[in-house]
């Protein structure tokens, strides 16, 4: 554990600041004060999500809009370096891993565990909340998670896109013995395939466009890869328990949907067009379970008792590393390189042995 009364806190930070599509700035604002239950945190390390380059590239995702200049970055990881009058949980020099959604608390949705419903939550990076591109940020306390030493602040990070694949195997009770297709072999997808296999699943079959993905789903455990640009994934699975679909692609869910077996489970995870069609009559005929996720609840102490097992692979995602400065370089990186899967960036600078 980090020995935090002997960091210096300053009065201003440095933030990567998104104007505009395609205008990030590196500008300097306050360090933020944290109020009663929350902490301040010095932020280690920041995974760019999609979510990140369609803001960066359109400056909008569906009814979220920038409207004016927003920190991007919500995948996050850093140590407590000073804490409200009212926390408890934590303390100065706990390392942590960021949940990055604070929910109001009160509403129905809330009140039942499912939070990540909540219609009030505030999402690092969701207009107009700013996001972990910065050198500090602030947290509730309840959302700032210990993680242990054997974690890298890399991983620590990845944390958040774990609990997506976490929460996504939850909602297909994914269990010992089954067969599970996922469709889709980016970050998201990879870790869906981890999670299934450290969970029991007898099968994981993994499809993808990239030869390059899929030999990275072979090698972070599938069993068996597909590329879709050469076969149809029925050729190799027609009876699977549960699909997982990463893609968002309207022809990976027709086609993966046609791979279920009578009375399984389909998960959308993927986010695409907004009007997919659906084969109904299949969904139907066979009786299948169709659902979608969004974010998580309850998801990051699984997550980080996962990748601190060694049953999930967390810095072998990690393709690239970007400082502060070079913010807007990672967020063009993954379309600049096929190959390409999780870029980090180090507000405070890297420290990677």
């Amino acid at each position: 554990m980090t020995d935090a009364a002997s960091i210096p806190l300053p009065d201003v930070q440095q933030a990567a600041v998104l104007h505009s599509p395609g205008d990030v700035r590196l500008e300097k604002l306050a360090v933020p004060e944290p109020g009663p239950r929350e902490v301040l945190i010095r932020v280690a390390a920041v995974g760019v999500c999609g979510s990140d380059v369609h803001y960066y590239e359109h400056g909008r995702i569906a009814d979220f809009v920038v409207e004016s200049p927003l920190v991007l970055g919500h995948e996050a990881s850093g140590t407590v370096v000073a804490v409200g009058p009212e926390v408890t949980r934590v303390r100065p020099g706990t390392r942590v891993a960021m949940e990055p959604g604070v929910p109001c608390g009160q509403c129905r949705e809330c009140r039942t565990g499912r939070y990540n419903l909540c219609p009030e939550v505030r999402f690092f990076a969701t207009p107009p909340v700013d996001g972990a591109f910065a050198q500090y940020v602030t947290l509730d306390e309840a959302f700032a998670h210990p993680v242990p030493d054997t974690l890298s602040d890399e991983a620590a990070a990845l944390i958040e896109p774990l609990s997506v694949a976490v929460w996504a195997n939850r909602k297909a009770r994914v269990e010992p013995g089954m067969s599970v297709l996922v469709s889709g072999a980016g970050p998201i997808g990879l870790l869906c395939a981890q999670v299934a296999s450290a969970r029991g699943a007898a099968r994981v079959v993994a499809t993808d466009v990239s030869e390059h993905r899929l030999a990275v789903a072979r090698r972070l455990g599938a069993h068996e890869t597909v590329n879709v640009r050469e076969r149809d994934p029925s050729s190799v699975i027609a009876d699977a328990d549960v699909l997982l679909e990463c893609s968002g692609s309207p022809d990976a869910i027709a086609s993966g949907i046609r791979c279920v077996a009578p009375a399984g489970t389909v998960v959308l995870v993927g986010m695409g067009d907004p009007t997919v069609p659906v084969p109904v009559d299949v969904v139907q005929r066979n009786e299948l379970w169709l659902t979608g996720t969004f974010r998580y609840a309850h998801a990051y102490p699984a997550a980080i008792a996962l990748a601190a097992s060694g049953a999930i692979d967390l810095d072998g995602l990690v393709t690239a590393r970007f400082g502060l400065a070079e913010t807007e370089r990672a967020l063009r990186a993954a379309r600049q390189d096929p190959t390409a899967l999780k870029v980090m960036v180090h507000p405070n600078g890297t420290n990677i042995e």
